[in-house]
């Protein structure tokens, strides 16, 4: 507790109450430091066994490799359709173009 008058100074039971609070914040602190490192170096490993690094630079290229990846892939992928619905078209053409004889 803090007060702005000058010269106040809180009883003694007012000084451990606020000492019991900092104490429990402190080691709520510590403990979520602790939990905070160890899933750190869990997702680190993580990332060394997946990628090969756990550098942020490099794993942000490598993210940037398997967007453009991706990217070409799916071009890929829509150029194969296409295709397939351009050789479809041309046969269901040819198939109404032979019945019509």
């Amino acid at each position: 507790m803090s007060s702005n008058n000058q010269g106040f100074v809180p009883d003694i039971e007012t000084l451990t109450e606020q000492f019991q609070k900092l104490n429990k914040r402190k080691i709520e602190s510590e403990r979520d430091l602790v939990n905070a490192q160890k899933n750190l170096n869990e997702l680190k490993q993580q990332a060394q066994d997946e990628y090969g690094t756990d550098q942020l630079d490099e794993l942000k290229e490598k993210l940037k490799q398997i967007k453009a990846e991706n990217e070409r892939k799916r071009a890929e992928y829509h150029q194969t359709l296409e295709k397939i619905e351009a050789d479809l078209a041309k046969i269901d053409t040819e198939h109404h173009a032979t019945d019509a004889s």
